[in-house]
């Protein structure tokens, strides 16, 4: 039995070595011109390309042209490569495959693109090793590839396949493991409405609003969220108003193409966005969640879900900001929602050597005080995005007061690194210690003090090449006494991440 297991392993071992060794080769291979990969903690789904003036570029002399190469945006479907028609842009290799005219217009074309990340983790233990949680080193893989027509400058169609793989992983979830599948696939429609400009996109897409604190495309883990929507916006002047009626994929893995619509949660709602209301962006959103089945500490039943949520982001000179609040209301089964969470980002970068950027973030999010009094307090993060605390997935939004200052360094234009601590509390000792996405770590709830712990972590983000990102993260969480009283330890992660974008 022990012979067979140690076989087995050595075969899931064995067989993550040549993944790695193929995808090594794959980047060493890479072309150092193709456009820049920009990181999921900078890029929202609400933001739009500006088209690309093809017509106009392509008739000015060489010697003036100030036409540019798009960069690969972590919303592929967002590029706009009908510069590619312009004769005065520097050609690249495979930019056959880039745009490929469909007629005689510029702006109908058809363009491929590729997205391949390889991610080796160690995570000493999920749930800080309570119940059955173990230690575990494993890789895991996300290919994604698609195709984007463009046909004249109304109509787009998008389609995205994804096969996300796990090796050695001990525990195997659907976040983790998702063999190939139709991750988006989408018609758009743009045309000009009433001195505005009007868009309507159906289909299976992706959504992420502003930092993705809890509307995100799921970057982090290895499968990403995407939702069967119907998406309507208006854009004038510095106003944008946004409509959406979602389903969000379920991802199943038990064979190739079989994700389908989660026919127990529906997430609709309306949004705004206002530019230059003082030195920064305003936006807000309300939105109904419906879930048929949800289980918290204190109710379970259908779940009703009310969101309000505003934000206000900016920069003045060396400062910026990103501040955001969410109110809760509802009802799960019998019992009413009561939930409230506030999140804020705000950073200095001072006039000196490797341009140091000091912040501190500040977050909160209701937990349930009362257990049994017909009232649920425990915030729901609805669609997070994990990693905006860390990648190791130790803090979700949920019964939370958390504290992080740090402070990133640039030694370069290629290389950035990053060191904060994190300090966090219960905002209620009545409700759990609460893991990514909202998962109660057992014994916690109820039970010991306010103090959660302390983390530190340690990150470095370097530009291989313009289409080859290399990351490192290092997270040591020191539990508090209501952690280890409930039998947890001190847990520690390490994330090694290559990412490709042609």
């Amino acid at each position: 039995m022990i012979e067979r297991r140690r076989r087995r392993h050595g075969r899931r071992v064995e067989r993550a070595a040549r993944v790695s060794i193929v995808a090594g080769l794959l980047f060493a291979g890479a072309d150092a011109v193709c456009a820049e990969t920009v990181t999921a903690s900078t890029s929202t789904s609400t933001q739009e390309p500006a088209p690309a003036s093809t017509a106009s570029s392509a008739s000015a002399p060489a010697s003036t042209c100030t036409a540019k190469r798009p960069t690969v945006l972590f919303n592929r479907w967002q590029e706009d490569w009908s510069v590619l028609a312009n004769p005065c842009v520097p050609r690249a290799p495979l930019d056959g495959l880039k745009y490929i005219p469909l007629g005689n217009d510029p702006s109908s074309y058809l363009s491929l693109g590729v997205n391949l990340r390889e991610r080796l983790e160690t995570n000493d233990a999920p749930l800080f090793g309570i119940g059955s949680a173990q230690s575990d080193t494993y890789l895991i893989q996300r290919v994604e590839v698609h195709a984007d027509a463009h046909l004249g400058p109304h109509w787009q169609f998008f389609a995205q396949l994804q096969d996300a793989r796990a090796f050695g992983k001990n525990t195997v979830s659907p976040v983790d493991r998702n063999p190939l599948d139709l991750e988006q696939a989408f018609a758009t429609y743009t045309g000009a409405l009433g001195g505005g400009t009007l868009k309507f996109r159906v289909g299976r897409q992706e959504m992420a609003f502003d930092l993705q604190r809890f509307i995100a495309a799921r970057d982090g883990p290895n499968v990403r969220l995407a939702f069967d929507a119907v998406w309507a916006d208006y854009e004038y002047g510095k106003w944008r108003f946004i409509g959406y009626a979602t389903q969000p994929v379920q991802n199943r893995n038990a064979s190739d193409f079989d994700d389908v619509s989660n026919r127990d949660l529906t997430f609709s709602g309306v949004r705004f966005e206002r530019q230059s209301v003082g030195p920064g962006d305003l936006s807000g959103y309300w939105s109904r969640y419906n879930r048929s089945s949800a289980r918290f500490l204190d109710a379970s039943g259908p779940e009703h879900r009310d969101v309000w949520d505003v934000r206000y982001t900016g920069t003045h000179g060396r400062f910026d900001w990103d501040l955001e609040t969410m109110l809760q209301t509802g009802t799960v089964g019998n019992a009413t929602i009561g939930a409230w969470a506030v999140g804020s980002i705000a950073g200095y970068r001072l006039d000196a050597p490797w341009s140091p950027r000091i912040a501190l973030q500040v977050d909160a999010a209701s937990g349930d005080r009362h257990p049994h009094d017909g009232r649920v307090g425990t915030f729901n993060p609805l669609f997070p995005n994990g990693y905006y605390f860390t990648l190791a997935g130790y803090t979700s939004y949920a019964n939370l007061i958390h504290v992080k200052p740090s402070v990133t360094l640039k030694p370069s234009a290629n290389l950035s690194l990053l060191g904060a601590l994190g300090f966090q509390w219960r905002e209620t000792t009545g409700d759990a210690v609460y893991q990514q996405p909202s998962i109660p770590v057992p014994g916690t709830a109820g039970k010991g003090g306010l103090w959660t712990g302390m983390y530190v972590q340690l990150r470095a983000d370097w530009t291989i090449a313009a289409n080859l990102i290399g990351a490192i993260e290092a997270v040591h969480f020191q539990v508090g006494d209501a952690i280890r009283q409930a039998g947890g330890h001190n847990a520690d992660y390490v994330g090694v991440e290559l990412k490709y974008g042609w």
